[in-house]
């Protein structure tokens, strides 16, 4: 059952989604763990663009990292695009 964990783990580690917004800006969507000693919504989504840009969406969040990376990798490009719009509005984006 080891190489079945392996795999796993080998899958998480690669799971982040590089995505383009609306203007042809390359982002990548991966996921944050908070340092908590709650494991209810300690992961949360993060989008880093070109150029040290980062957003941290606190309000999607996720109990494990497992889930969010499965998550982040089934969300559709319009998906990720809404939510990186509607972070970038209410200013949440960090240089």
């Amino acid at each position: 059952m080891l190489g079945a964990e392996k795999i796993i783990t080998l899958t998480l580690e690669v799971c982040m989604r590089v995505f383009t917004d609306a203007e042809g800006r390359s982002w990548t969507a991966d996921t944050r763990a908070e340092d908590s000693t709650d494991y209810k919504g300690r992961y949360h989504l993060v989008l880093q663009g070109e150029g040290d840009i980062q957003v941290e969406l606190t309000d999607v969040r996720w109990n494990s990292e497992r889930t969010a990376r499965r998550t982040i990798k089934s969300m559709s490009l319009v998906e990720l695009r809404r939510r990186l719009r509607s972070a970038t509005g209410r200013g949440v984006v960090s240089d």
